[in-house]
């Protein structure tokens, strides 16, 4: 989003001008102004005129018309920002409550699946790309900021910088990971795909890097390809890392540090689809007395 557009009213640059003074990221900055749209669209008039009532009111029309909790939390998440900070208004907000959102257990592969998704890429940047997502649970968005400095082979990590909450991390980097990210190195620089220092894993023009959605349309092919009926995108191989790992009895608190989880709690969730621990556990019914 472009903070300077001339055509911009002086209340729409009066909040972008206060997300960019908080370095909000353009994503953000992009659900907020598109939830003020919204509001503007429903109230056909200029939103600096809301009353409280008008708020709930617009939480009803938003809940009759069928949106998404995910969706109406983001919403409110934007407007709050808007009365809060850009208008000073905060108590306009009381009325507008955000809603529970139902926890879905996450689709997670077999190791199986794994195996044939990665052989199923349709070219070695793919395959490696999806090789390094599943074998160190690193996010889409950080796969494709990869750079190959971020490479340690001598400690054996891979640099994550500016993750998820901007935070700098490192992740595991597996002897056959870095097999396979020498072999893309090699074929990649020879053809002149992979500039000294460059992206890990470039775009059609070697200074950008590959897209998320280019990484996701490959995935998709991949899964088509090996015949995975599942719903996979980019974060089901995050979710096979974690649930693998956990199976393997890899402590909980190690996988939250690897998946860069700021709670425990959002890791637990994995003890939910580890099957191969619950095919473990013994029920109780096995050892009632013979009657």
């Amino acid at each position: 989003m472009d903070s300077t557009t001339q055509s911009a009213s002086p209340l729409r640059q009066r909040m972008l001008d206060d997300m960019r003074m908080r370095k909000l990221e353009p994503k953000t900055q992009q659900a907020y102004v598109r939830a003020v749209r919204k509001l503007t669209a429903y109230l056909q008039r200029s939103p600096d005129t809301t009353s409280a009532e008008d708020l709930r009111n617009f939480q009803l029309h938003l809940v009759d018309s069928g949106v998404s909790p995910i969706t109406l939390n983001a919403t409110i998440t934007g407007l709050k920002f808007f009365f809060d900070i850009t208008l000073s208004r905060p108590e306009l907000m009381l009325k507008m409550q955000p809603v529970h959102v139902p926890r879905t257990l996450p689709v997670v592969l077999s190791r199986e699946e794994v195996s044939r998704l990665i052989a199923a890429a349709w070219n070695l940047k793919h395959q490696t790309a999806l090789s390094l997502a599943y074998g160190t649970g690193l996010r889409a968005s950080e796969v494709i900021s990869l750079k190959v400095g971020d490479i340690d082979s001598q400690r054996m990590t891979l640099r994550v910088e500016q993750g998820k909450g901007r935070k700098d991390r490192y992740a595991m980097l597996p002897p056959i990971l870095l097999e396979r990210l020498r072999v893309w190195w090699r074929v990649g620089h020879a053809q002149g795909k992979i500039l000294r220092n460059g992206w890990l894993f470039p775009g059609m023009d070697p200074m950008d890097p590959l897209s998320t959605r280019q990484l996701n349309r490959a995935i998709h092919a991949a899964a088509d390809a090996a015949k995975i009926d599942k719903r996979v995108s980019m974060h089901t191989l995050r979710h096979s890392f974690a649930t693998h790992l956990l199976e393997q009895r890899v402590d909980i608190r190690v996988i939250q540090v690897l998946l860069g989880h700021a709670k425990l709690e959002t890791t637990s969730i994995y003890a939910h689809v580890a099957t191969d621990l619950l095919r473990e556990v013994i029920s109780p019914l096995e050892n009632l007395p013979p009657s």
